[in-house]
């Protein structure tokens, strides 16, 4: 359903700093009705990569460079003219974005906000769009719906604006959802609330979900398949079970080593040292390999391409996947 090829979005600095390479030659797949992880510290470019799909990074300082693909459907989305690109957005692919309360606009009623997109990509009338509206709170579990709909953002909890949010996404009823951290700032209960409530739209309405996390417990309940992105890169790629089972890039194994176990709740907590390179000066070689436990001379001079592991679908950009006995001789 949508295709992503060689995807290399840069951003100018200001001040003569260099440019910044947020995205580089990312490629993944989604098919229809598949929930499709993308996961990755900040600054690995996750979110650039799905501002890129819908050509929502703001150019100048920001461009996606020529050989780069997105494909909807078979139409590729980075040639779509203005007017063809607006009746995708928010109608065939809908985003819900990371911060409700900065998503949403303060002097409008959260009714007028849902309708909105109803009004515009399904030509209903003012009347018909405040009953989508109802239908729509009602939908994403918001009690009251008829007293809400003429509510304003800041008259709601922040879970309540999350799912405005979603309901705002989903009122066009979309082939495909692309959710960036759709649980931040949430407390755990209603977190919990919030992926049960995408995950009950996502079987009724048949849509892909891109979901965009750095939490990997949330990929391991709602994610039949996992993108894992470092400095730019996809480095590993796998069905969820498959990745959690035989985590294969040194920086995989480093996320799921940070993550609490319930059977060791005692056990202290992994850290991958360093932190993530600035995009404007990407090391040479692995990108992983100055913080990596396994680096040698090859992996400082020479990157890796995706290699096979194997396994149907899974792939990790990581010289270990040629000369695994590197692995054991380090343990």
């Amino acid at each position: 359903m949508l295709r992503v090829r060689d995807l290399k979005t840069y951003f100018v600095t200001e001040h003569g700093r260099g440019t910044a390479r947020a995205v580089d030659e990312v490629s993944f797949d989604l098919y229809p009705g598949e929930t499709l992880g993308i996961v990755g510290e900040s600054g690995c470019g996750k979110t650039v990569t799905s501002l890129s799909i819908l050509r929502l990074v703001p150019e100048p300082p920001g461009h996606i460079l020529p050989g780069s693909l997105i494909e909807f459907e078979g139409r590729n989305l980075l040639a779509l003219p203005a007017p063809e690109l607006r009746a995708v957005r928010g109608n065939q692919i809908a985003m819900i974005f990371q911060e409700p309360m900065t998503s949403l606009n303060p002097v409008f009623t959260v009714g007028d906000q849902i309708g909105e997109a109803a009004i515009i990509h399904q030509h209903l009338s003012r009347k018909a769009a405040r009953a989508r509206a109802i239908e729509m709170l009602k939908l994403v579990g918001i009690a009251d719906p008829e007293e809400r709909v003429d509510d304003y953002p800041h008259q709601l909890s922040g879970g309540m604006r999350q799912r405005v949010m979603i309901a705002m996404a989903l009122v066009c009823h979309p082939k495909v959802l692309i959710a960036d951290e759709p649980t931040t700032a949430l407390d755990v209960t209603i977190q919990a609330q919030i992926l049960e409530l995408l995950d009950r739209l996502q079987q009724e309405l048949g849509m892909a979900v891109l979901l965009i996390t750095h939490d990997l417990g949330l990929v391991a309940g709602h994610a039949d398949r996992v993108v894992v992105m470092y400095a730019g890169r996809v480095v590993e790629t796998a069905e969820t079970t498959e990745l959690f089972d035989r985590p294969t890039h040194p920086y995989t194994e480093g996320l799921l080593a940070a993550v609490p176990r319930i059977d060791a709740p005692l056990a202290r907590l992994h850290a991958i040292p360093g932190q993530v390179p600035a995009a404007t000066a990407w090391p040479a070689g692995c990108r992983f390999h100055p913080r990596c436990p396994y680096a040698w001379d090859k992996c400082i001079a020479q990157e890796p391409p995706l290699l096979e592991t194997g396994v149907t679908g899974h792939a990790a950009r990581c010289w270990l996947v040629t000369e695994p006995e590197r692995r054991q001789a380090k343990r």
